[in-house]
């Protein structure tokens, strides 16, 4: 399973921002503009530099991305929610901490029940994770 998560053209922020909190080289954007010309399903006007297609490599897995046409309504929120599982705690802290900024911590990392160091939140882009350490 990838998550897949939609932007309103801040796609390209996005995908950067993550790559950088992450620490991943493992990217790729492809904008609508790159695409083939289609006459029966035209471009709409200044969706060419908006993302398309795009990715970030986190651990392994790829998180994909992808932007609206303009004016196309775009609901991001509480309905997705990444995990990061990972063994190396200062990555985990690392990142967390690079998430929270200017985000709202849920719970900051702790040991819990279930997991020697847990904690969640929600980034600038109201995208909420999960960090399980094992």
């Amino acid at each position: 399973m990838t998550p897949y998560l939609i932007f309103n053209g801040e796609a390209t922020e996005a995908i950067s921002f993550y790559a950088d909190v992450f620490q991943s080289t493992d990217t790729s954007i492809m904008t609508f503009g790159e695409a083939p010309e289609n006459p029966e399903h035209p471009l709409p006007e200044n969706a060419e530099n908006r993302v398309m297609h795009g990715y970030v490599t986190v651990a392994g897995e790829k998180i994909m991305f992808s932007d609206t046409f303009n004016g196309t309504p775009t609901t991001i929120g509480n309905n997705v929610t990444l995990a990061v599982i990972s063994n190396d705690e200062q990555f985990m802290r690392q990142a967390f901490a690079k998430l929270a900024e200017e985000g709202e911590v849920f719970m900051e990392l702790q040991e819990m029940f279930f997991s020697p160091l847990y904690g969640s939140l929600r980034d600038k882009y109201d995208i909420e994770w999960q960090f399980n350490y094992e």
